[in-house]
């Protein structure tokens, strides 16, 4: 058995603007949002003062029995920016638990609303990641990430990918995006009665690699949840604050969920907090006497951060002031306009949505056939950018760009210039 030995990672001991720093002084342009999460940059003068001022009060109290001024502020504010009908705000601590708070919410309702009935089963797109935990790994469609749990995981449903570049051989692109909204309302239709939620990321499956959705799918999913009478979760963690270019991805297909999820850029990439955002209706289902047990028995320790939600409120005014949404936008016509690979033997189409951008690598791009495992050709890439000091993450032999949408789209074109560079010698390298 080959024996691997560690390697060294960058030892980031600070940051600047879009710029990371090494112990050793070395500088990277942050090409990956630290893991998708900054908005604004490092060290941003008015997150920073708004957490030291919440500091000079209180860093964290609890919102089980009491309440704070930073949760309802920022649960006031989400309301009047989130799609039409999502009054009721529920805190957490990262992307993976807001999806977990809504899937128990969707589970629980069922049960409780008007006519209560006993619907078990979640539906997801085939390619899914929506986190780490184990409900939110029953919902990923994954295997590298999820096979080794297979036995934790509860049954649910799975619709194709819509994403044209994930047509098998023999079936054009535009065949199979017809293939999976035919297959979306065959199997939503056939087992109507027993659905308890739709689970999607709006526009495009982000840690899946960028797998881009056409248009209309996210209103076909809204329009055969409601035909269905099940929920529709929207997944915005990836996607949410300004990643699309809007400040929600929902907003884009005019689509209202009755939960959506969020966490990452919310609070500009500086703590971890998440939130789920519900309808009155679904509200209304809990309420009750104690004695009723009708409560929805789920919280976190950190629920409601004052920290957390002070930074959140922060970054929500400077999303505005400084016109982040118009800036993201200029930002996905410079991705899109991206063409230095897009004809090479070893690179496969290049799919951009928003601020985000991702291509894979191939032995042979025109057959699909796959570098050798072994050869972590991704992983070479994502080195070979790190040594011409820029951080990029790569998902196997997928590599994948996600600037922070107040990223200025000079800096964007010198990653854009890294990343070809770096991917043009390994595959140099690769060849010989």
């Amino acid at each position: 058995m080959e024996a691997y030995r560690a390697e060294e990672a960058p030892v980031i001991v600070e940051a600047t603007g879009f710029t990371l720093i090494d112990e050793t002084g070395k500088s990277y342009i942050d090409g990956h949002s630290s893991l998708w999460c900054n908005v604004h940059g490092h060290r941003v003068p008015e997150i920073d003062a708004a957490i030291v001022g919440q500091l000079g009060r209180v860093a964290h109290s609890t919102l089980l029995g009491c309440g704070n001024g930073p949760s309802a502020e920022l649960a006031h504010e989400l309301v009047l920016r989130a799609p039409t009908g999502l009054k009721k705000v529920f805190f957490s601590d990262n992307g993976a638990t807001a999806l977990e708070v809504a899937l128990k919410l969707a589970w629980q309702y069922h049960r409780q609303k008007p006519q209560p009935d006993q619907r078990n089963l979640f539906v997801r797109l085939s390619q899914a990641y929506h986190g780490d935990t184990v409900g939110t790994m029953s919902l990923g469609g994954i295997s590298t990430f999820h096979h080794q749990y297979a036995g934790l995981l509860f049954e649910t449903l799975e619709l194709p990918s819509p994403s044209a570049h994930l047509a098998p051989p023999g079936m054009t692109g535009e065949e199979y995006v017809l293939h999976a909204f035919a297959e979306a309302k065959r199997l939503i239709n056939q087992h109507a009665d027993r659905i308890a939620a739709i689970v999607v990321e709006p526009l495009v499956q982000a840690a899946a690699g960028i797998w881009v959705h056409p248009p209309g799918y996210l209103k076909l999913l809204r329009e055969l949840a409601t035909s269905a009478g099940t929920l529709l979760i929207a997944d915005e963690v990836a996607v949410g604050f300004a990643r699309m270019g809007s400040l929600f991805a929902c907003e884009q297909e005019a689509v209202s969920p009755d939960l959506m999820c969020l966490s990452k850029g919310l609070t500009g990439g500086y703590l971890p907090l998440g939130a789920t955002l519900t309808t009155d209706a679904i509200y209304d289902a809990f309420l009750g006497a104690p004695s009723a047990g009708r409560t929805f028995f789920h919280g976190h320790t950190y629920t409601g951060n004052q920290l957390g939600c002070t930074a959140a409120l922060a970054s929500l005014r400077l999303l505005e002031a400084n016109k982040v949404l118009e800036n993201a936008q200029a930002l996905s016509h410079t991705l899109k306009s991206w063409q230095p690979l897009c004809e090479h033997p070893h690179v496969g189409p290049i799919r951009t949505r928003g601020t985000l951008l991702g291509f894979d690598l191939f032995a042979d791009a025109a057959a699909k056939t796959p570098f050798p495992v072994g050869l972590r050709m991704g992983h070479q890439v994502t080195k070979a950018c790190r040594q011409r000091g820029l951080i990029i993450r790569n998902i196997g032999d997928t590599i994948i760009v996600y600037p922070a949408p107040a990223m200025p789209n000079e800096l964007l074109c010198a990653i854009l210039q890294i990343v070809a560079e770096s991917t043009l010698d390994v595959l140099r390298n690769a060849s010989r």
